[in-house]
């Protein structure tokens, strides 16, 4: 009997320690990592036409009322979605009212849509959606671009990158070819950097980010543009993130931008800045901080901003001329329409 209860007892714990191992699921591998700049190898991927943005109006008891939805593409068929009220940055939303926050997931032929007061789809570029209310909405997928997409420099311009050959004006730089064009890139490892200097200006820039769905936060198409080779302007797939100073449209540990105006991935996006320079006295000290002001795809995102020092990576302040400096920070953004008008 002893001898029964014994091995009952060891079967019992044998039992136990396998069910506890079946209970220990392998570590889930990680994604592999996609960094894309190619419109035509990016085409190739299926969660790329559901990822973006998308306008559309919901019916309340007061009427109509314009919505915006800021798909992001998660990785391996997963999206974040955010509902806006009145529309999309810069398009109506005022920057704080979020509707709702839900998620996505493709199953088989389409998008499905699960949250806790929404559910719905993403098929054939309309996000559908139904609250608990039953109310439906349907919201369009929109493609914007930049006002100043494409703005030619005006007389008198010092052009830093029109055609390949401009390539010269840069150092380090690199061309590189892809299915729509040839654009002026960082040289892998390094920063680049114009020969030219610049006092008081306004630059004009095109970039566009990289096609990056399993990576998250300053792992996502990083570079940025530093004013004079000392103020980092953050460019980084922020689309449909808080805004915050070491994002798209940020100086870098300094200032976040009013309103977080960068598109999906892969559109070509733009900035327009006006720069001046600081000041210094006599006695080396400085009178007055450089200022900036910032328009990303047409909206003013820095105000006119006194610039606190040189950002992380910068060289030291001075009332001297710099150069434009871009960053190479491990991912494959491109660039292309640079011009400067330097200040009289």
């Amino acid at each position: 009997m002893k001898r029964e209860l014994l091995l009952t007892g060891m079967a019992l714990a044998l039992g136990v320690f396998a069910v506890g191992q079946e209970k220990k699921d392998p570590p889930k591998a990680k994604p592999p990592r996609i960094a894309l700049n190619d419109p035509k190898m990016v085409a190739a991927s299926a969660d790329y036409p559901i990822q973006g943005e998308y306008e559309g109006e919901i019916v309340l008891n007061s009427g109509p009322k314009k919505v915006g939805a800021q798909v992001i593409a998660r990785g391996e068929g997963n999206f974040a979605i955010r509902i806006l009220a009145g529309g999309l940055p810069g398009a109506g939303w005022d920057g704080k009212t979020i509707l709702h926050e839900v998620t996505a997931k493709t199953d088989q032929d389409k998008v499905v849509v699960t949250g806790k007061d929404l559910s719905g789809s993403i098929e054939n570029g309309m996000l559908k959606l139904k609250d608990g209310m039953k109310v439906d909405t349907t919201l369009k997928r929109v493609e914007r671009t930049s006002p100043t997409l494409g703005e030619k420099p005006p007389s008198g311009a010092v052009v830093l990158f029109e055609k390949p050959e401009d390539v010269a004006k840069w150092k380090d730089a690199q061309i590189v070819e892809l299915s729509d064009g040839k654009f002026l890139a960082c040289t892998p490892g390094k920063n680049i950097v114009t020969e030219a200097a610049f006092k008081n200006f306004k630059v004009h820039i095109e970039f566009r980010l990289a096609w990056m769905p399993n990576s998250t936060g300053q792992g996502r198409s990083n570079s940025g543009l530093y004013l004079q080779n000392r103020y980092e302007l953050q460019m980084l797939d922020s689309f449909g993130l808080k805004g915050e100073n070491n994002e798209c449209g940020g100086f870098y540990t300094q200032f976040s931008p009013s309103v977080n105006m960068c598109l999906p991935p892969q559109v070509w996006q733009t900035y327009d800045i006006d720069f001046t320079t600081a000041e210094f006295g006599a006695d080396g000290k400085k009178s007055k901080p450089a200022r900036t002001t910032v328009k990303h795809n047409g909206v003013v995102i820095q105000d006119n901003v006194e610039l606190k020092g040189s950002t992380p990576g910068g060289k030291p302040e001075e009332n001297t001329p710099g150069p434009l400096h871009l960053q190479w920070h491990g991912d494959p953004v491109v660039y292309r329409n640079i011009w400067v008008v330097e200040a009289k």
